[in-house]
């Protein structure tokens, strides 16, 4: 497939086939992501593969009651979304594989020279860390579509980051900092439309 068609193609997949991904699959789509481009080479990130339904629905299940905690307004709209958000935070538990991407703890390299603590200099930088990552996030779903299979990355789940971490074992300084579900498309999806952004470029020049 050619590059262009790969980033065209890419597309939110929420419904998944029942068909396996292979781990060597998943492990090549890892390998190509593990290249993007990451603050000083440190490639800040490493990856929990599940693929045992009883985790993903201990995982889900742990993250609907965290999402169900938190105060509602008073309304049937507030309901519906809570529903709607908790779906979209849980539909994983269906997909066939599902990356839990850990965040790893880097050193700067300013920190030899600067009176600042690493999560101030972080902090400074704009989160070089978190930005390497998603790089590496996208080059894991472009691997998936490239390779005749479909994902979505979610940031829902996080709300209940702290339960995730202590059921899977990360413990700090390394943090989870999503999820990636992976697997066959159960039907053609089509790409939602984009905006054009040819006024949404400032030219200095």
């Amino acid at each position: 497939m050619e590059f262009k068609e790969v980033i065209e193609k890419r597309t939110s997949i929420r419904s998944f086939s029942p068909d396996p991904v292979p781990v060597e699959d998943i492990r090549e789509m890892i390998r190509l992501a593990g290249l993007a481009p990451s603050v000083n080479n440190y490639q800040p990130w490493s990856f929990i593969l599940v693929t045992n339904k009883k985790v993903m629905n201990k995982l889900a299940t742990v993250i609907g009651e965290k999402i169900e905690s938190y105060p509602s307004k008073d309304s049937k709209l507030s309901a519906n979304v809570t529903r709607q958000v908790e779906w979209y935070s849980t539909f994983f538990r269906d997909a066939p594989a599902l990356v839990v991407v850990v965040l790893e703890k880097y050193e700067s390299v300013w920190e030899k020279s600067v009176e600042l603590g690493h999560d101030e200099i972080n902090r400074i930088r704009n989160y070089p860390d978190i930005q390497s990552t998603g790089a590496c996030i996208q080059n894991l779903l472009l691997a998936a579509v490239d390779m005749g299979y479909g994902g979505c990355w979610l940031s829902g789940p996080m709300v209940a980051r702290e339960e995730i971490e202590s059921m899977l074992e990360v413990k700090a300084p390394s943090q989870v900092l999503s999820f990636v579900a992976l697997g066959k498309a159960s039907k053609d999806f089509k790409p939602k439309g984009k905006e054009n952004l040819g006024e949404k470029i400032r030219i200095i020049s």
